[in-house]
């Protein structure tokens, strides 16, 4: 073992308090030892500072053990305080001895503050710089409504008792969140589960679409799908923002912005502004459209085309005056969304004249809270004015597309994605600047079908900032999510307990968990879904730790269970045994569309790739008899009345619509007999990933025209929507 590999107890215990695993167990059950380099890198990430990795002394380590250790004692309140409706809570207080404290809750919804009595006696005490602080522990009551409230502290501090800030009178006040006990389940839910569809949306391009599967294309597949297919949910990959000009990155799980939607997805013909240009900048977007039309064969989707003839339609119809009550709309909207589109909007700006990497711009503009900021955006003022319409835009079409949805009689209509993170130069990265972690990844460790790990290149939330915050950006990540929707799904919600951190430049094997407080990140969540009515689904897929998908269960958040997944012992689990709280597919956009993965696709494409570890031959044998065993099972029951693929992946569907999950979801690309993965994890130019079409068995593009009159279509859904219960 080197020196930088060994691990001392000092390391070892700072790691464990600020969260950070020294070890983890892998999905073969297999316990890994992290070593003292990787914890020291994420640790940095942290804010910690350790000293060098080949310090033998361990000084900075144990100065920074004891500052971690007296952290709370400097504060009179802790920064965030997360209970749930009818649970009484605890609260630590400190303050200087001697002093006077008043503490009250501020309601989010009353006016007059709730005052709170705080214990006389101290629990204990800490000198601190040469002063004696007690902590006292504050009780809260278990009546506290549901809600968004403060926690508010005033300290009075008597001539001649001295304290971390000096003699006199001051106001603290901390965020204090009270969750719903779980997220209910919609009663219509309890009484029949909902089938509906999973739809990489870009894929879904009609006759009108821009190249680009559109917002208008999903109120149009939501439409046929709730009318003709008794779907009650479309599933769409997450809409978050991209690059504001190309090039446009193509991975949706790669935004720039996890609160703010992607402009890409408007059909700018049906902006009301369009009708109301004059005849030949009408003509202009009209051409545009005209230019792009001929890309909705292409097998290949192309954003940058799309995405610049959008951009110059979208400028063109920016130009109309809006109608009074227009006008009234949109500045509701934007006093609405408040500081957070404004800084976003800023960034687009920016980006439009600097690139769209944050961190080579000049370092004034680098703080978005700097005068420079302030000025450029003063000064672009009709620009930024711009990037805020485009968000109101997508805002009015996504609602759009939900009332379609709801009209064609789906139970829930549009449910939206939310990634794990964000691209580390983007909009996000540079407006979060102080509540995200530098110098780390997010990404997975190494399990059966991600043999090398996965290094997703996003920048982590850091939890200890996110505390600070009151958790107002995950907040409002949430909310965004759940804006004109019927629920959302949470990419890796693995996530809101752990995530795994990699060092920048190392690969993912040397990566380890950092722990989140998940009663916050889950309280947040479900106060929010709990507010919008929404249903709410987690990926749990992968790595899980103990009790975590029992705890999600408890809160009312769905679990996810992918057929392929649900085995034991080689076999297929029955799917009268699966989760009643989950939503139930049979494949996942990081596998093949059904019949692709029956064809061996995905180990073919991996071994291409080079991402097989093992033996190739050895490989191919167990896909071979894991797709066998699925055949027998479904043999068995008599699903299966052919020998083609396509009565295969009838005869799949129909046997999962056996299972008592409350969502079951279709692929898009199972109703057509797509065969190409849309994602190959683990890989980026290697493969087109988020760009292939939406093809047939035999490789032509799928139109939604030709959707609506695909055979297979009606078999799929009818085997699935035929085993509701």
């Amino acid at each position: 073992m080197t020196l930088t590999d060994a691990v001392s107890p000092a390391l070892v215990e700072l790691a464990e308090r600020c969260g950070v695993a020294t070890s983890y167990t892998d999905a073969r059950d297999v316990r890994h030892v992290i070593t003292a380099r990787t914890l020291r890198s994420v640790l940095a990430a942290m804010g910690v500072r350790t000293g060098d990795d080949d310090d033998e002394s361990d000084t900075a380590v144990r100065t920074a053990l004891e500052e971690v250790r007296l952290r709370p004692w400097r504060r009179v309140l802790p920064p965030t305080i997360v209970t749930r409706q009818g649970v009484g809570a605890t609260c630590e207080v400190h303050v200087p001895r001697g002093a006077v404290v008043r503490v009250s809750a501020h309601l989010e919804d009353s006016a007059a503050p709730l005052d709170l009595e705080l214990p006389m006696a101290p629990q204990d005490s800490q000198e601190l710089d040469g002063i004696l602080i007690d902590r006292v522990r504050l009780e809260l009551p278990d009546s506290l409504p549901i809600g968004w409230h403060r926690l508010v502290a005033v300290v009075t501090v008597p001539s001649g008792v001295a304290g971390p800030s000096g003699e006199g009178s001051r106001t603290v006040e901390s965020t204090l969140l009270v969750s719903p006990q779980s997220i209910p389940v919609p009663p219509d839910l309890e009484r029949r589960r909902a089938v509906g569809l999973a739809a990489q949306i870009y894929q879904v391009r009609s006759e009108r679409s821009w190249g680009v599967g559109d917002l208008a294309d999903l109120a149009e597949l939501a439409d046929w799908a709730g009318r003709d297919l008794a779907a009650d949910f479309v599933l769409v990959n997450p809409m978050h923002a991209g690059e504001p000009f190309p090039p446009v990155e193509p991975s949706p799980y790669l935004p720039t912005t996890r609160r703010f939607a992607s402009p890409l997805y408007l059909r700018p013909e049906q902006i009301p502004e369009y009708s109301a240009l004059a005849a030949g900048d009408r003509q202009l977007v009209d051409d545009l459209a005209s230019s792009q039309r001929r890309n909705n064969a292409a097998d290949t989707i192309d954003r940058d085309s799309s995405w610049s003839a959008k951009l110059d339609a979208l400028r063109i119809v920016f130009t109309a005056p809006l109608p009074g009550d227009r006008s009234e709309q949109f500045n509701d909207f934007v006093d609405e969304q408040g500081a957070g589109l404004h800084r976003f909007a800023t960034w687009c700006a920016l980006a439009a004249g600097l690139g769209p990497d944050w961190s080579l711009w000049p370092g004034e503009l680098q703080d978005p809270d700097s005068d420079a900021v302030a000025r450029y955006a003063h000064d672009q003022a009709e620009e930024v004015r711009f990037h805020q319409w485009l968000q109101w835009q997508v805002a009015q079409q996504r609602s759009e597309a939900q009332n379609a949805a709801r009209s064609a009689g789906m139970r829930l209509g549009i449910l939206h994605d939310l990634a794990v993170g964000v691209h580390p130069a983007g909009a996000d990265a540079w407006a979060l600047h102080r509540s995200l972690a530098r110098g780390v990844t997010v990404g997975a460790p190494p399990d059966v079908y991600n043999q090398l790990g996965q290094d997703w290149s996003q920048p982590p939330l850091r939890p200890d900032a996110l505390a600070e915050e009151g958790y107002r950006p995950f907040r409002d990540i949430v909310r965004a999510a759940l804006r004109d929707s019927g629920g959302v799904r949470i990419d890796h919600i693995l996530g809101l307990f752990r995530l795994w951190w990699i060092p920048a430049g190392r690969p993912p094997t040397e990566g380890t968990y950092v722990r989140y407080d998940h009663d916050a990140m889950i309280g947040v969540l479900a106060l929010e879904a709990w507010r919008a009515g929404a249903v709410v689904v987690g990926e749990d897929l992968g790595t899980v730790a103990p009790g975590v998908r029992e705890e999600l269960s408890e809160r009312g958040v769905l679990g996810t269970s992918v057929m392929w997944f649900e085995q034991k012992d080689g076999r297929p689990i029955p799917p009268e045994d699966y989760r009643r709280l989950c939503m139930a597919s049979v494949t996942t956009h990081d596998l093949p569309p059904s019949a692709g993965y029956v064809d061996l696709v995905h180990v073919d494409i991996r071994e291409e790739l080079g991402q097989l570890a093992g033996d190739v031959d050895q490989e191919r044998r167990d896909a071979a008899r894991e797709i066998r065993s699925y055949t027998d099972a479904v043999r068995e029951r008599g699903l299966l009345e052919g020998d083609s693929a396509e009565d295969l992946v009838v005869a799949l569907h129909g046997f999962l619509a056996a299972a008592p999950s409350l969502l079951y979801a279709v692929s898009v690309a199972d109703l057509v007999g797509d065969r190409r993965p849309v994602n190959m994890p683990g890989t980026s130019d290697e493969y087109p990933n988020w760009r292939v079409s939406l093809s047939g068995s035999t490789g032509d593009v799928v139109s939604v025209e030709a959707l609506r009159g695909c055979g297979l279509a009606g078999r799929v859904m009818g085997a699935a929507v035929g085993g509701v219960k």
